[in-house]
């Protein structure tokens, strides 16, 4: 887990708003991408956090990732 709840919250929304836009051709095929922040924040891990060594989670920001 290297997501924090702001950053949960926010990913969540414009994830859904942008697969929401696209649904509604709004946005078009490219809004489908939304797909992305709407999973690392379901699931609470972002891959990409992890290469770059972020941390937004408070209670697990004592780990370090190995570079």
């Amino acid at each position: 887990m290297n997501i924090g709840l702001i950053d949960r919250i926010l990913r969540i929304g414009l994830g859904a708003l942008l697969i929401a836009l696209a649904y509604m051709e709004i946005l078009g095929a490219w809004g489908y991408i939304g797909i992305v922040p709407l999973i690392t924040g379901l699931i609470k891990w972002c891959p990409m956090y992890t290469l770059l060594g972020i941390q937004t989670c408070p209670v697990h920001a004592n780990i370090k990732y190995p570079k």
